[in-house]
């Protein structure tokens, strides 16, 4: 994969948790237990797509600018969006979609519940 930095970067964010989802063959980054990014492999194990959320109108403009930014791949296409993951996305904007869609996530928990997340002390 191109983008071999994103294991690292993503679970460096507070809060977030890696696991498998075997049924899809998914990579999930989760925040409080709901996924804000996710790698989605083929069958062999190599990664096909970075799939992760940003605000509809957002995700709709970077589509039509970068042709390996794609309607999120078996997610709601409105919300979701995925990054073929031997494509041609700069690293820089890779790196602003993935903390947007950390921030949308972080932002539908409760105040108390974000402190939480991010180790924060009342």
């Amino acid at each position: 994969m191109k983008y071999d930095w994103i294991d690292e970067y993503l679970l460096a964010k507070k809060g977030t948790e890696k696991n498998l989802q075997p049924e899809w063959n998914w990579l999930r980054y989760c925040l409080g237990g709901k996924m804000y990014a996710a790698v989605c492999m083929d069958g062999e194990g190599r990664p096909v797509y970075i799939t992760l959320k940003l605000e509809p109108g957002e995700g709709e403009f970077l589509r039509g600018q970068h042709e390996d930014i794609i309607p999120g791949y078996y997610m709601n296409k409105e919300h979701w969006n995925s990054v073929k993951a031997e494509g041609a996305v700069p690293n820089d904007l890779l790196r602003e979609m993935l903390d947007k869609s950390y921030s949308l996530i972080l932002k539908g928990f409760s105040r108390k519940k974000q402190k939480e997340l991010l180790g924060e002390g009342e």
